[in-house]
């Protein structure tokens, strides 16, 4: 079974991850850093990485990650051409990554752009992770030392959480993390079918 984990930008998405990776039994693919790796090794990213936003993209044979991001969280065409040429590469890893954790309870899929690349067709189950606007602003603001602007530029470009949680079938609001903790597990055993 594959369980989709999405939620816009600073909803506490990872932090829930992290949550499910007490449990033994099950595998989890964050495709937000398996992308972000792949995009500094697979020859065939890097090609057309090149090829669509020039030299200055790689540093030092290094991903020039806020270059990159200057141009696509302004641009909708140019974010969906990132999306067009990573995708497919990241979809072709994350099906071996299945095939190697067949023995688990399930797999849990973390991604950001769970709905917005179409990646929610491969989940059986999807758990969308909410925290109010303002908390969700706060908390990027101090994760990444960025503007107010910069975030909602980000969150533009993500589907609102309404849209999200119409399409899960579990939802958990992260703002207190014990209650945060109660709400995984409690998701865990459903999911392993062990009601308690």
């Amino acid at each position: 079974m594959i369980v989709g984990l999405t939620g816009g930008i600073g909803s506490g998405k990872s932090t829930v991850a992290n949550m499910f990776a007490k449990f033994s039994n099950i595998a989890i693919y964050f495709a937000d850093d398996e992308a972000k790796k792949l995009m500094n090794t697979s020859i065939e990213i890097k090609k057309k990485l090149i090829a669509e936003f020039s030299e200055e993209v790689y540093e030092n044979g290094k991903l020039n990650r806020s270059f990159l991001a200057s141009i696509v969280f302004k641009n909708k065409e140019k974010l969906a051409i990132l999306n067009a040429i990573v995708h497919p590469v990241v979809h072709v890893h994350f099906q071996s990554f299945i095939k190697e954790n067949a023995s688990k309870d399930y797999i849990l899929y973390e991604n950001a752009i769970l709905f917005e690349n179409g990646s929610n067709l491969l989940c059986d189950k999807i758990i969308t992770v909410t925290a109010p606007k303002n908390i969700k602003i706060q908390r990027v603001i101090k994760r990444d030392h960025t503007t107010e602007a910069e975030v909602n530029n980000r969150m533009n470009n993500q589907w609102l959480d309404i849209k999200k949680i119409l399409q899960s079938h579990y939802v958990i609001e992260n703002i207190n993390l014990q209650d945060t903790e109660d709400q995984v597990l409690k998701i865990h055993n459903k999911l392993t079918k062990k009601y308690v």
